[in-house]
């Protein structure tokens, strides 16, 4: 009985390739007019744009070709007198002369989930009491997401173990700033009053 079972499965993978293989023979024969077909058009569309003066190249986005002038028309010195004064006074800068705004500095990036993630390390390095490790990581977060109150409460914790105080104050400091009612508002308060005690 199994012997038979096994025939006749053999017999149907038989049928089943040589009618797979008959179909892959017809399959390139449609293609090729497909192909044709769509090579000629593409050479009469290459040709029709060649006769209206078009290359293919007009047709591609580029950054240079798509900048916008910001740059203000020629007469607006004499359609706005007083303009330049009005832009110092506000601390914008002179257009065109000085393209640097005076009062932006930097850019941080802001990135709450990479700050959350330095905290955690920072929290292994701390409990761990690898002060300078954590000390880099609760920075770090500080640097994506300024003012996060518990990497500068762990900061300022890591900056009085290292013996920096000035820096400890101004974490204490910043965190109070922060979360003034905070879980941690009583510690960070009482270690400004023991490092102020201790000058």
């Amino acid at each position: 009985m199994r012997i038979r079972f096994l025939i006749a499965f053999i017999m149907l993978l038989a049928a089943f390739s040589v009618a797979q293989e008959a179909s892959d023979k017809a399959t390139p024969d449609k293609a090729a007019p497909d192909k044709a077909v769509a090579d000629k058009a593409a050479s009469d569309k290459a040709a029709a744009d060649k006769a209206a003066g078009k290359s293919p190249a007009a047709e591609e986005s580029s950054s240079r070709d798509t900048r916008i002038d910001t740059s203000p028309p020629p007469d607006d010195e004499k359609n706005h007198p007083g303009s330049k004064t009005e832009l110092q006074e506000l601390g914008l800068p002179d257009i065109p002369d000085n393209p640097e705004p005076s009062d932006v500095q930097e850019f941080h990036p802001w990135n709450p989930m990479k700050a959350l993630k330095d905290i955690e390390v920072g929290n292994y390095y701390f409990n761990r009491k690898n002060y300078k490790a954590a000390l880099d990581r609760y920075k770090e977060a500080l640097y994506y997401k300024d003012g996060d109150a518990v990497a500068s409460y762990r900061l300022a914790v890591c900056q009085e173990k290292l013996g920096d105080k000035s820096e400890a104050k101004k974490y204490y400091a910043q965190y109070l700033k922060v979360l003034p009612e905070g879980p941690l508002a009583k510690d960070a308060q009482a270690s400004l009053d023991r490092l102020a005690k201790r000058r």
